[in-house]
């Protein structure tokens, strides 16, 4: 690990004013689950690490305007704990609970989930973001069995993150502070598809905070989110989906399907909503709809199966939001 300045600010502006406007001067450490990973390896070389963890502002989950505020260094246990949280957001349980590892929920925040840099192995190996070598990508024909479905050339990798998906179902925002005050974003605008390995995924600003997420009001809206992944112990999903239903009984008045870790963002199933809006929701639908949120995928050389996955967790979730019975 390079050697690097350390710095422990009480305030945000405190924070703000201690980081660099070019990546790769700075970073923020919170929970440290994958910074310090990436610190080991070298792909992270700050000449400064700035801990936000002991700014008590970033903490907490309370309501705030119908809905839930919850602060950026919240963990995931914590977050999965949480009684607002049990009581109306499942979907976010459920992904909280889907990291299985105890040590990582004690530890990992609610921020460091949605900002997390991405699992590819290229990228995690030092051949950049995007995987290039020679001004070519090494992943349409190398090792992609984990990589995207609706890959957005040049980039092939998929988005890490646990909650995003649930909370773009949610119509979450996040807000953002830099040196000039505080914007907010709606989660779904936070990632983006970088233009080169020396480009971000995120909207994040070298210089910003993500401070907190704003989650609106879930009453009446029935949520679940369904992953699948390789085995139960500590490990990334090959394919989850996040839902949110508003519904009159059993007929569907409004859908939101979120795919996650299928693609560089998390994809909206726009079809499959569609799909759903106005007709009772049963078994039969849920699977329809699962075939339709794969529509428009391009699978790799090696991860066509990600197709079935995917058409399994959106009827899974589905089935689960509205509680239909298997």
């Amino acid at each position: 690990m390079q050697a690097f300045e350390y710095a422990s600010p009480t305030s945000v502006k405190e924070a703000v004013d201690m980081l660099s406007s070019n990546w790769g001067e700075t970073d923020v450490l919170a929970g440290g689950t994958d910074l310090i990973s990436l610190m080991k390896e070298y792909l992270h070389t700050p000449k400064r690490v700035v801990n936000i963890k002991g700014i008590k502002e970033l903490g907490g989950i309370r309501k705030a305007g119908g809905g839930l505020r919850i602060g950026a260094t919240v963990t995931i246990d914590e977050l999965a704990e949480s009684a607002a949280v049990r009581g109306e957001y499942p979907s976010l349980v459920h992904a909280a609970l889907g990291i299985t590892s105890p040590q990582i929920r004690n530890m990992g925040t609610v921020g460091g989930d949605l900002c997390q840099r991405p699992r590819c192995w290229y990228f995690r190996q030092g051949f950049g973001l995007l995987g290039i070598e020679n001004g070519a990508s090494l992943i349409p024909d190398g090792e992609n069995k984990y990589h995207a479905i609706f890959p957005q050339p040049p980039a092939y990798y998929v988005n890490p993150s646990s909650l995003a998906p649930a909370l773009i179902a949610l119509g979450a925002k996040v807000k953002l502070t830099g040196p000039s005050g505080s914007r907010e974003v709606p989660v779904e605008q936070l990632y983006t598809i970088p233009r080169d390995n020396n480009s971000r995924e995120t909207t994040l600003a070298a210089n910003e905070i993500l401070t907190e997420i704003m989650v609106p009001s879930a009453k009446g809206v029935r949520n679940a989110t369904y992953e699948v992944r390789q085995k139960e112990a500590l490990d990334w999903p090959l394919s989850a989906a996040a839902v949110a239903l508003k519904m009159k009984g059993s007929t569907v008045s409004s859908a939101r399907i979120v795919l996650g870790h299928v693609g560089p963002t998390p994809v909206v199933a726009e079809e499959a909503e569609k799909m759903l809006a106005g007709k009772s929701l049963t078994q039969d639908l849920a699977t329809e709809a699962g075939k339709a949120a794969v529509n428009g995928a391009k699978p790799l050389s090696e991860n066509a199966y990600k197709l079935q996955l995917t058409r399994v967790a959106v009827k899974r979730a589905l089935m689960e939001a509205a509680k239909l019975k298997a």
